[in-house]
C-alpha cells in the first residue's frame, strides 16, 4: 500500500533534499516529477505553491552541496547547506498542516474521548475524509454536526444533525449508520425528511440500551420463574409487591434459587402462605432466607427437600455447648447453615424458648437436645413434665417433676427460686455467681389450659416467670402442642414475653391447629400454617408399599428419610422465620452427657425447702393473690398444704379399703416393679402401674428408702 495523499504532500520536500544531495544535477528532474505528482492528486493551490518553493530551495541546496563535494572542498561546507534545505521543509510542513484533514484523536478541542471516537468512525465510513485508501464512503461530505453525547450506567447514546452544503440532499440511511456502529437498526432514529431541510437531518443513535424487564407475552401464560414472579408475586396484590426476582441457580421449574429485590425499600415480613399461593406450590416447597440488606430476600424452591437427609447429632456433638454469645445449636437451616437459638445473653441474663409441635413432630427430641446442651454448658435445669415418662434425658435435670402434680410442684419451686434471687440481689450483677437456670415445661397445656385443675395457679406463675426471671438468670423453655391461645390458658402475656425474650421453634401440628394467622399471628412468621408440614417426604408412600415379610426389625433405628420429624421453622429475635430441621437423634442425647453430674441449683432457702414448697399452692382458693415474697412462701410451706389443697384432697373419691397389712403388701410389688423395669420412675408412674394412688405409694417409697432398698434421684425412684 502506497503513501496517502497527506503523507505525500508533507514529506515530498524532505525527499527532494536527500535526492538532490545524492544525484546532483539530476535533482531538477526529481523536482519536476514531485510537482507533477502533487498536481495529479489534486493538491490545493497553496499547498502546490508551497511545495514548488520548498522544492526549489531544497534542489538548489542539494546541487550546491554536490558541487562542493565533487571539487574536494571541506565536507563541512556541504553539511552547512543542509540547514536551509531543512528550514524550507519545515516551513512547507507548517504551511500545509492547516489544509490537511485532522486525525480522529485530535479533533476539535473540548470533545471527550468517546465523542472523538464517534466522530472518527463517522468520518472514516460515512462523510470522509477517510484514512483508508480506496474506501467507498456512504455519502461524502455528510458531516455530523452538533454532536451531543448522553452516557449513563446502563445506556450510551448520541444525537446530532447530518449536514451537507446547500443544494444537496441527505442520503444516509438508518441501516448505514447501524452497520457502521455495529448495532441493530432499531437503535437508530432518523428525523422525517418531510419536516426538515433536505441538507440537514437530525439523528439519534443508541449505542447501548438498558436491560429490558422481562416481558410476558399477551398470548401465553408466564412460564419462567422470573415471569411468574413478575406476574403474581411482585404485583400490588402479590405476597411481595414491588419486588423483582434474579435467579442465582436454575435446575428446573421446581428446583431454583434467587434473590428477590425491592428498589431501595425494605421487603419486611412475608406471608409464606400467600407466596406459596402466588407460585402455585406447597408451603413446604418454599424457603426464605433473609440477607444483610433489608431490601433483599433469598428465595428457594425445592423438588427434593434439602433437609430430607438431616444432620446427625453425633456428628456435631462439639457444637452443642453454648458459645460466647449464649447460643446453642438446635439443628440446620435450609441453606445448610447451623440453626442456633439463644439460652443466654452476655451482660443481660437468660433467654426464653417457645417450642410448638404436635405428636411425632420431633418436639421431645428438641427438648432432649436442649437438656443436653444445658448440661454441657453447665446450666441448671428444673424440669416439669406433666405427662410422666416422656423425656428420656430427665436425669440431666437438677429437679424433675414427672407427672401432673409433680410438674406443678416444679413450677412452684421455680417461682420460689426467682423470689429467692430477687431477695438476695435487688440489682443483679453480671456474670452471676449463681448458675444460669432453665425452667423446662413440657406439655404446658396440661397445666395452663382452662380444663386443668392447676389452671389459675400455673398461669399466674408462668406469667410472672416470663416477665421477671430473665434478669435473675432464669429462662423458661415452654413446649406445647399447638400455637393456639387455649394452650397457654388464653394468656397473651405468656406468648408475647416468650417471643420477646428469646427464640421460637414451630414444628408440625394437627390439622386446623397450626395456623399462625389472625389471633395466633406471630411477627416474623406470618402466614405459616404448621399443619401443612407433611408427615412424610414425597415418595414415602411408595416405599411403604414395598413390604418385607421377614419379621419386625426390632433393632432398626428410624432414619431421617423415614419422616419429617424435626422439620419446621426457627424464629430468632428480630428476624424472619426460616425453615430448619432439628438434629437427628442417631444416638440418645443423654449418652453424650459424659460422667458429669447434673448442675445443682445454688445453696439457698428455696432449694433447702424444695419439697415443702412443691406441695404448697402459691395462690388462694380463688386462684388469685399470688404470694409475692419468699418469706411469705416459706411461712406458708411450714404451715403445710393450704385449705385449697385440703379441699382438693377431700373432693377425691376414697379408694378401696385395704387391710392394715395391705400397705406392707405394696412394698414387695414396688420392689418387683422397679427391678423388672430397670428404669427410674416417679411415684405417680409407679402408682399408675400398680393401680393405686400416689398418696399410698409415696409413704411406702420413703420407708423403702430408709431400708436402702430403693434410691431417689431428683424425684426418680429406682431399685438399689
Amino acid at each position: 500500500m502506497g503513501p496517502t495523499r497527506a503523507q505525500f504532500i508533507q514529506y515530498a520536500p524532505a525527499a527532494l533534499a536527500v535526492a538532490s544531495a545524492t544525484v546532483g544535477p539530476w535533482s531538477a528532474l526529481a523536482a519536476g516529477v514531485a510537482g507533477a505528482g502533487a498536481w495529479a492528486i489534486n493538491a490545493s493551490r497553496p499547498a502546490l505553491r508551497s511545495l514548488i518553493a520548498c522544492g526549489s530551495t531544497a534542489t538548489g541546496c542539494g546541487i550546491a552541496a554536490h558541487q562542493v563535494l565533487a571539487s574536494g572542498m571541506n565536507p563541512l561546507f556541504a553539511l552547512g547547506l543542509a540547514v536551509p534545505a531543512g528550514a524550507a521543509a519545515l516551513a512547507h510542513h507548517r504551511n500545509t498542516a492547516s489544509d490537511l484533514p485532522a486525525l480522529a484523536t485530535t479533533t476539535t478541542g473540548g470533545q471527550s474521548s468517546q465523542e472523538q471516537l464517534i466522530t472518527a468512525w463517522w468520518k472514516e465510513f460515512i462523510s470522509g475524509p477517510t484514512q483508508t485508501e480506496g474506501r467507498k464512503l456512504i455519502q461524502a461530505g455528510a458531516v455530523l454536526a452538533h454532536l451531543v453525547l448522553e452516557a449513563g450506567d446502563d445506556h450510551v447514546s448520541f444525537t446530532g444533525i447530518i449536514t451537507l452544503p446547500q443544494g444537496q440532499q441527505v442520503r444516509v440511511k438508518a441501516a448505514d449508520i447501524a452497520a457502521v456502529y455495529q448495532i441493530p437498526v432499531s437503535q437508530v432514529e432518523l428525523g422525517d425528511p418531510k419536516h426538515y431541510a433536505p441538507n440537514a437531518l437530525p439523528v439519534t443513535v443508541h449505542l447501548k440500551t438498558p436491560s429490558a424487564a422481562p416481558e410476558i407475552a399477551a398470548t401465553g401464560a408466564p412460564t419462567t420463574p422470573e415471569q411468574l414472579w413478575a406476574a403474581y408475586v411482585g404485583v400490588a396484590e402479590g405476597a411481595m409487591p414491588g419486588t423483582t426476582l434474579a435467579l442465582t441457580r436454575y435446575d428446573g421449574p421446581l428446583d431454583w434459587e434467587g434473590i428477590a429485590t425491592r428498589d431501595r425499600k425494605a421487603i419486611g415480613t412475608v406471608n409464606i402462605q400467600d407466596l406459596a399461593g402466588n407460585l402455585d406450590l406447597e408451603t413446604i416447597q418454599i424457603a426464605l432466607a433473609p440477607t444483610d440488606k433489608p431490601s433483599q430476600m433469598g428465595v428457594r424452591v425445592m423438588k427434593e427437600h434439602a433437609l430430607m437427609h438431616g444432620t446427625m447429632l453425633s456428628s456435631v456433638a462439639d457444637e452443642l455447648s453454648m458459645d460466647s454469645r449464649g447460643y446453642i445449636r438446635l439443628g440446620t437451616y435450609i441453606d445448610n447453615r447451623a440453626a442456633l437459638v439463644p439460652l443466654a445473653q452476655p451482660g443481660s441474663g437468660a433467654r426464653h424458648l417457645y417450642l410448638v409441635g404436635g405428636s411425632r413432630s420431633g418436639k421431645s427430641g428438641c427438648l432432649e437436645q436442649v437438656l443436653l446442651s444445658a448440661h454441657r454448658s453447665r446450666i441448671a435445669v428444673i424440669l416439669a413434665s406433666p405427662q410422666a415418662g416422656t423425656i428420656a434425658g430427665a436425669r440431666l435435670a437438677a429437679h424433675c417433676g414427672d407427672g401432673l402434680d409433680e410438674a406443678m410442684g416444679a413450677l412452684r419451686l421455680a417461682y420460689a427460686l426467682m423470689l429467692d434471687r430477687e431477695a438476695r440481689y435487688r440489682s443483679p450483677a453480671f456474670p452471676f455467681t449463681d448458675p444460669l437456670t432453665l425452667i423446662v415445661l413440657d406439655e404446658a397445656h396440661m397445666l395452663l389450659a382452662v380444663s386443668s385443675p392447676y389452671h389459675l395457679e400455673a398461669k399466674a406463675i408462668v406469667e410472672q416467670l416470663t416477665r421477671r426471671s430473665l434478669k435473675r438468670g432464669i429462662g423458661v423453655v415452654l413446649a406445647t402442642q399447638t400455637p393456639l391461645a387455649e394452650d397457654l390458658g388464653n394468656s397473651t402475656v405468656i406468648r408475647s414475653q416468650l417471643l420477646i425474650g428469646g427464640g421460637a421453634v414451630f414444628l408440625r401440628c394437627a390439622k386446623g391447629q397450626g395456623s399462625l394467622v389472625g389471633a395466633n399471628a406471630v411477627e416474623g412468621a406470618e402466614g405459616i400454617d404448621l399443619s401443612r408440614i407433611p408427615s412424610s417426604w414425597p415418595g414415602q408412600y411408595a416405599k411403604v408399599a414395598e413390604r418385607d415379610m421377614t419379621g419386625l426389625a426390632t433393632e432398626a433405628a428410624a432414619r431421617p428419610e423415614d419422616g419429617t420429624f424435626g422439620l419446621g421453622y426457627l424464629l430468632t429475635p428480630g428476624s424472619q422465620a426460616v425453615q430448619f430441621r432439628s438434629l437427628h437423634l442417631d444416638v440418645p442425647p443423654a449418652s453424650l452427657a459424659g460422667d458429669l453430674p447434673p448442675v445443682a441449683v445454688e445453696d439457698c432457702d428455696a432449694w433447702h425447702h424444695r419439697e415443702a414448697i412443691a406441695r404448697t399452692p402459691v395462690v388462694d382458693q380463688r386462684g388469685k393473690n399470688l404470694i409475692g415474697s419468699l418469706a411469705d412462701l416459706l411461712t406458708a410451706a411450714q404451715r403445710g398444704p393450704s385449705a385449697l389443697a385440703q379441699q382438693k384432697a377431700q373432693a377425691e373419691p376414697a379408694g378401696p379399703a385395704t387391710p392394715s397389712d395391705g400397705q406392707e403388701l405394696i412394698k414387695p410389688r414396688i420392689l418387683e416393679l422397679l427391678r423388672d423395669q430397670s428404669i427410674p420412675m416417679t411415684a405417680e408412674t409407679i402408682a399408675r402401674k400398680l393401680g393405686t394412688s400416689a398418696k399410698n405409694i409415696k409413704p411406702r417409697l420413703s420407708e423403702l428408702k430408709k431400708r436402702d432398698e430403693v434410691t431417689n434421684e431428683n424425684g426418680l425412684w429406682r431399685a438399689a
